[in-house]
């Protein structure tokens, strides 16, 4: 079988099932923007790899990866071929759990968090961005076609998780994560420019 077939050539791509559907469908661009933040995710994860403080927090972005590969197949099912979905309430309730497990384990938050520290923080960052993008994405999806309200719910968490995950990763690696100290911004503005 060839890599390319040809048959995305005049702006249409193929769901599960052989529907052809236009390449900027609400349903391709949010199973699409979830492949993207899985790309980043694996930036992320060569980032962390060689750390062993970070092992199970590695582990924690293996088990995102293979979901939202489960997450997209299900946005790439037509309406009225899904059956059950694949994210259910206990994917939820994990993630909750998880991210309860990793809060407990970080500093307080006092301030607002900079995206940035270390590299693989760095990354979870931009993942958790385009996670969220992915969420407004679903929402406008949501109104147009049937979609399992469990998606939604589901990245609304994947994204507080992804937070928590990469002020984990700054807080094992003893990096002082980059925030706004409001009270020296607007002085500091004029020296930075």
């Amino acid at each position: 079988m060839k890599l390319y077939t040809k048959t995305g050539d005049k702006g249409e791509t193929s769901l599960i099932y052989g529907r052809r559907v236009a390449k900027d469908d609400l349903r391709v661009e949010t199973y699409g923007t979830l492949d993207e933040a899985n790309s980043i995710l694996g930036l992320a994860a060569q980032a962390l790899r060689d750390d062993a403080r970070c092992e199970d927090l590695l582990r924690i972005v293996a088990r995102i990866q293979r979901d939202l590969f489960d997450v997209g197949r299900d946005l790439a099912t037509p309406e009225d071929k899904q059956g059950q979905p694949y994210v259910t309430v206990d994917h939820v309730t994990t993630l909750e759990r998880v991210i309860d497990r990793l809060d407990a384990q970080v500093p307080p938050l006092t301030q607002f968090i900079l995206p940035g520290g270390t590299l693989g923080a760095a990354h979870l960052h931009h993942a958790r961005t385009v996670v969220r993008r992915a969420e407004r994405l679903f929402v406008a999806l949501s109104r147009e076609q049937t979609v399992s309200t469990n998606i939604g719910i589901y990245l609304n968490r994947l994204s507080d998780l992804l937070f928590v995950v990469a002020r984990a990763v700054n807080h094992r690696l003893d990096v002082t994560e980059p925030h706004v100290d409001f009270s020296v911004a607007a002085e500091s503005m004029e020296e930075g420019l």
